[in-house]
């Protein structure tokens, strides 16, 4: 079972009551809720929550990591081999869309990148300027070069790390993709769709319900690493916000307003691209999802 949707819209909740009346487990399919530095502010799961049923993939890179689809495919791999041994129903709950295309879809067969390699482009990148490297990735890889925005730093600098550590460009790696793991016949996908309007108010209270839970005390923790300011983690929503707040740049208003403004765009985003990118999942508001998945698992 596959649930999708956009931020704030009662995904965990919903697949929690799945799982609990289905005998399932919860498979985490969001590309935040991995770092075990985020609970708070990528509001994962509670401890009290994961208790009640099995929940997978939550919170288990380091935030020093910079993981990928690929990798949480590999992983997804091997959880639902132990569901299905285990005779649970999987159900993989987020709102990643890459990550749902690439369980459904396949996905590029590009290797891990070498550490050597990310850092050196990196070290490039903070030392010419993102114009300087996208100017190198026309000469390189004209066609990623011709989608990509100038000043498209992290897709600049994955489509340099790649033609680095493999001498071949990133279209070419996507010409030769690995097998979905969930082919089409093998699954059913719900997309949550709230009403916008009662979205943007969920996720503007969860904003300053993240605040009072200690989201602040998260993000300082985080900046206190000093980690590349261009991984995944940092940029989680809100925690750029924050970090700028902690560094006295701006109020802690200005910064909540920021995060707030970027998850409600975050959330239109993936109304958006869910649409087009992957047609196959049925939309539902959340209360017909409830009472159609509790008409599934009673019958």
């Amino acid at each position: 079972m596959l649930i999708a949707g956009p931020t704030a819209s009662g995904k965990s909740a919903l697949a929690l009551e799945l799982a609990q009346k289905a005998g399932g487990i919860v498979i985490n399919t969001d590309s935040m809720q991995v770092y075990r530095d985020l609970r708070i502010i990528t509001a994962r799961p509670t401890p009290e929550e994961e208790a009640l049923v099995p929940h997978r993939l939550y919170g288990h890179v380091d935030a020093s990591v910079n993981f990928s689809a690929g990798a949480w495919v590999a992983d997804a791999g091997k959880v639902l081999s132990e569901a299905r041994a285990a005779k649970r129903l999987p159900i993989f709950i987020g709102g990643s869309g890459l990550y749902f295309k690439a369980l459904t879809r396949g996905l590029s067969a590009v290797p891990p990148i070498p550490a050597q390699v990310r850092e050196a482009v990196r070290a490039r990148l903070e030392r010419d300027g993102v114009e300087a490297l996208h100017t190198e990735l026309v000469r390189r890889d004209q066609i990623s070069a011709e989608r990509l925005k100038p000043r498209d730093r992290t897709r600049i600098v994955r489509a340099l790390e790649v033609i680095e550590a493999t001498g071949r460009a990133l279209p070419d790696w996507h010409r030769e993709g690995l097998p979905p793991l969930l082919p089409p016949g093998e699954f059913s996908a719900l997309f949550l769709a709230p009403e916008r309007a009662e979205l943007y108010a969920r996720i503007d209270a969860r904003f300053g319900a993240m605040l009072a839970a200690g989201a602040l005390e998260e993000v300082a923790a985080l900046a206190a690493r000093k980690l590349d300011p261009l991984l995944p983690a940092m940029k989680a929503h809100g925690v750029p916000a924050l970090i700028r707040y902690l560094g006295g740049e701006i109020t802690r208003e200005a910064a909540a307003e920021i995060g707030r403004a970027d998850t409600r765009h975050y959330a239109k985003r993936q109304f958006t691209w869910f649409r087009h990118q992957l047609p196959e999942f049925e939309w539902m508001a959340p209360e017909v999802a409830r009472g159609w998945l509790s008409a599934r698992t009673s019958s």
